[in-house]
């Protein structure tokens, strides 16, 4: 039986909620710290009433912080798997870590821990439970639509936008209206909690649908969880769709309308240039990102489509098109004081014109802003978005 895992990830009370779910026995924290020069892993649990805590420096791998702590908990979970005084284990990141990388770390990379064990992914020892993203309620919602950046690169609306919607369990700090009406319709599957003393209690009562831990699939639905669909003052969640392609340079253009008073914008866009490619925007705060996510299935051969998830298939028949078959543009775009109206003029602007249209001999033609990865403002904030690509490093030293 795989030992169950709760990631804690967040800008909120993280460690009090760590330190209340270590109170039920058989629960152990692990967590990562960096003081500028080392990172330290400490262990944390429960014996006879008492903390007891371990703490081990490691080695960076690669120069990397986030590569060192993702690297020594691969192989830490798979060994704190085999220790009889521990049911449970909870993940505690650092602020600034985001959660989905690390379960799909968890999930798919393959690690070498030693003799006795198969190698494989975490996985094969532990399963992620529950992700608990706790939120600082006086300063979550102006850094979700700002377009601040970190020292690596992310801006910060990326950071706490992608750790909220990732969550099963939102733990606020306190009760804030237009957070919540945010959160409602960002994470809309998420139990959602004031304060630390219900989380174990939440825990136990998820939705069944939730992720946990599960990555997002670009052909995914855009409203799963039926989120709140009336506005909520200048909160609203708004779609956009449309069957005939972008121009790819207007569409360049347009995307700057994502990019202020918009908390979220995820979708698949159909682009005139690139009749094969399904085309993935998403923004978070100030920054864009538009990328090459996969094939429409009416440019699959028989092969690839026999290979096709099912549940794509069937609900892409339900809406074929005589023309562009299951090409389409579908947006979901978070407002939080934008104008929806000029977001869907804009974005309307950036099709392409019924003269357009009759000619797609020259599709093919048309300058191309973007290449598989592109994100705005045009710099390289697309470069440090997947990390969980790099084989992980092993260290020797035992759990303690």
């Amino acid at each position: 039986m795989r030992t169950p895992v709760v990631v804690v990830a967040g800008q909120g009370d993280s460690d009090r909620v760590a330190g209340t779910l270590m109170d039920t026995p058989g629960t152990l924290v692990v967590g990562h710290e960096y003081d500028g020069q080392v990172v330290r892993r400490w262990v944390s649990i429960m014996r006879n009433g008492e903390s007891s805590t371990t703490e081990l420096p490691l080695e960076l791998s690669n120069g990397c912080v986030c590569c060192t702590t993702r690297n020594d908990l691969l192989v830490l979970l798979r060994r704190l798997h085999r220790r009889e005084d521990v049911k449970r284990i909870v993940v505690l990141l650092a602020p600034w870590l985001e959660p989905e990388p690390i379960c799909v770390a968890i999930n798919e990379v393959r690690v070498h821990v030693g003799p006795g064990y198969v190698d494989g992914p975490a996985a094969r020892d532990v399963r992620i439970d529950a992700v608990v993203t706790t939120v600082d309620s006086d300063n979550w919602l102006p850094r979700a639509v700002g377009a601040e950046e970190l020292y690596d690169g992310r801006t910060v609306a990326q950071v706490v936008v992608g750790q909220a919607e990732f969550a099963d369990l939102l733990v606020l700090s306190q009760s804030d209206a237009a957070t919540l009406a945010v959160l409602r319709r960002l994470a809309p599957l998420a139990r959602v909690t004031v304060g630390i003393d219900r989380v174990e209690q939440v825990l136990g009562d998820l939705d069944a649908n939730t992720r946990r831990g599960r990555q997002r699939d670009p052909h995914d639905p855009l409203l799963s969880g039926q989120p709140p669909l009336d506005p909520f003052g200048e909160v609203t969640l708004m779609e956009f769709t449309a069957r005939r392609p972008f121009h790819p340079e207007r569409l360049h253009d347009a995307i700057d309308v994502l990019l202020d008073g918009v908390v979220r914008t995820r979708g698949r866009a159909f682009v005139a240039n690139r009749l094969d490619d399904v085309m993935s925007i998403e923004s978070a705060g100030g920054g864009v990102l538009v990328e090459h996510v996969g094939t429409w299935l009416a440019a699959m051969g028989p092969n690839e489509l026999a290979d096709a998830d099912p549940e794509r298939r069937a609900l892409a028949a339900m809406g074929w098109d005589d023309r562009f078959g299951d090409r389409h543009t579908s947006m979901a775009v978070l407002v939080c004081g934008a104008q929806p109206a000029d977001i869907d003029s804009a974005l309307c602007d950036a099709l392409l014109t019924d003269d357009e249209l009759s000619r797609p001999d020259e599709w093919s033609q048309y300058p191309d802003p973007f290449d598989d990865r592109h994100a705005d403002p045009c710099d390289d904030l697309a470069d440090v978005l997947d990390e969980v690509t790099a084989h992980p490093n092993h260290h020797g030293e035992e759990d303690r």
